[in-house]
């Protein structure tokens, strides 16, 4: 079964354990913003409108997506001025999300927006699982061995999903459950707000805590539940730059396994780095110590590296390119470049032609 759904991405945050002055959700992991995989992650046939709460940054945040959104995407920006938590970011989006849906009964499936290793499968799945249970709210769960700083999820007796509450505001007995909150869910649109309004700030952060909506809606006698992750890695959140550098890791290990099941060859794939925007051609040869940021662009049979640096380079059918520096150069089909070459910006190098070692070829 499929409803309208709407989407709302939380990316309001400061992220003040980056250290930085870039909005957290605009950090880089393999050449994108980090929430721009939560967005991928939520484009699905039934979505009607994604909303993007901003807030710290939120010029800078709306620019940079809106430059980047997907053309099968159309985003719709809103802005929380006073940062008051979690509930009351989903609450300034309500206005776009009943516009959105109308009279219909919808859906809301709310993701936060520094949870970028977060697959397309698994939101399908918990969407599927929503609707299938006929529930008012199910949350995407995980069990860890250790849930120490996460918000724990606390069952009925039939095993229906009774509340959440965050790890500060636990009892001893509380803090030992290691079902965990991922902050992503599904809330059925017509309660969305309603049960938003009965929502309190009495916790450790005086804050309107989006959590508090399963007490509420289960107390409502309304069915709430939750799905666990096979995988609970697929929901780390990314709050600085050790967490950050473990998210790439992740993220590199899988654009590599895709590359390779289409016939690109890496004779190391732990030392190779291509951005998400690169493009590959079948047979093409990635050499160990290869970086391949923005978008490259290398055909059929090329051979790259060892200890290349390309970013927005076309590399030709059959090219050689060995440990070279290019920055928006253009090495055309079975061109030899040698090592220690640097190309820089706007420079070409023909067909089949050959470049001598200790070079650099300007426009």
């Amino acid at each position: 079964m499929i409803r309208p759904t709407c989407v709302v991405v939380l990316a309001a945050g400061e992220g003040k354990r980056m250290r930085s002055s870039r909005p957290k959700p605009l950090h880089h992991l393999c050449g994108r913003p980090m929430v721009r995989y939560v967005l991928d992650a939520a484009t699905h046939d039934e979505v009607r409108a994604t909303v993007v709460v901003v807030g710290h940054g939120a010029t800078w945040v709306e620019k940079s997506l809106s430059e980047r959104v997907r053309r099968d995407q159309q985003l719709t920006f809103v802005e929380q001025r006073e940062q008051l938590g979690t509930g009351h970011a989903v609450s300034v989006a309500l206005p776009t999300l009943d516009d959105a849906i109308g009279d219909s009964d919808g859906d809301v499936l709310i993701l936060p927006g520094d949870a970028p290793l977060l697959r397309r499968e698994t939101v399908a799945s918990l969407l599927e699982y929503h609707r299938q249970e006929g529930a008012a709210l199910t949350v995407l769960s995980a069990v860890v061995d250790d849930p120490h700083g996460y918000g724990r999820l606390l069952r009925a007796k039939d095993g229906s999903l009774a509340r959440v509450v965050e790890e500060r505001d636990a009892t001893s007995d509380e803090r030992a459950v290691r079902e965990i909150n991922t902050s992503i869910m599904v809330v059925r649109q017509s309660l969305l707000g309603p049960a938003l309004r009965r929502v309190g700030r009495q916790n450790a952060q005086n804050e309107y805590y989006l959590t508090d909506l399963v007490a509420v809606l289960h107390e409502a006698g309304h069915r709430t539940t939750a799905m666990a992750l096979d995988d609970p890695s697929e929901a780390q959140g990314v709050n600085d730059r050790v967490q950050l550098a473990a998210a790439e890791r992740v993220l590199r290990r899988r654009i590599n396994d895709a590359w390779m099941a289409e016939g690109v060859t890496m004779w190391d794939p732990l030392a190779t780095y291509v951005d998400a925007d690169v493009t590959l051609a079948d047979e093409v040869s990635l050499l160990p110590g290869t970086v391949l940021k923005g978008r490259c662009v290398i055909e059929r049979g090329a051979r790259v590296g060892p200890n290349a640096f390309l970013s927005d380079v076309r590399v030709g059918e059959g090219a050689q390119v060995a440990t070279v520096e290019a920055t928006n150069a253009v090495i055309e089909r079975d061109a030899v470049v040698s090592s220690f070459v640097v190309l820089e910006p706007g420079a070409r190098v023909g067909v089949g032609e050959f470049v001598e070692p200790f070079t650099r070829r300007a426009l």
